[in-house]
């Protein structure tokens, strides 16, 4: 077989680095961090299969050990605004838990535009401890019929990006989480 003739090498000729984003198979090639961007991604493909019009919103702390988070969101604009995802930082965890709770409350009144909003929060450890209070209520409230919150926590058990060396489980244990 030639080299024209392998399917491998004539899939390579169209790999990008969008692919991430773009490609509706089921592999692609990606960190962690871009795994975790294109979460939503597929939560609104596999939404609309349902028959659903779902939209996301994804919230956090900038400062977070998640390392680029934030960044690779921004460079993913485009894919998320084709799949109904808002990305909104927060000044503070707080703010942000407080935004991500509101997106479940889309269906509570008459006229909503979507049939559910799915979101995510991130932050960094000490951001969990003082979020607290938000995130124990919002998991007590619930979600949406069809939302859904994930909550990701970069912890820095070192203290390299923190003030404090932080583990995240025993405050999500408190909330139920």
């Amino acid at each position: 077989m030639t080299s024209a003739q392998s399917p491998l090498k004539a899939s390579l000729k169209s790999v990008s680095l969008d692919d991430k984003y773009a490609l509706d198979t089921t592999r692609a090639y990606m960190t962690g961090i871009e795994a975790l961007v294109r979460l939503p991604i597929l939560q609104h493909q596999r939404d609309m299969e349902r028959g659903l019009n779902t939209a996301g919103f994804i919230s956090g702390y900038r400062g977070s050990p998640l390392g680029g988070f934030d960044q690779s969101l921004w460079r993913a604009q485009k894919y998320l605004e084709r799949h109904n995802i808002k990305f909104q930082p927060g000044v503070n965890e707080d703010l942000a838990a407080t935004a991500v709770w509101g997106s479940q409350q889309v269906n509570l009144f008459e006229g909503a535009k979507y049939d559910g909003v799915f979101g995510m929060w991130y932050g960094k450890g000490p951001g969990v401890d003082r979020s607290m209070d938000v995130i124990r209520h919002a998991n007590s409230a619930g979600t949406s019929k069809h939302g859904g919150v994930l909550v990701v926590a970069g912890d820095d058990h070192a203290a390299k990006s923190s003030s404090l060396p932080h583990q995240s489980e025993h405050m999500f244990i408190g909330a139920s989480i």
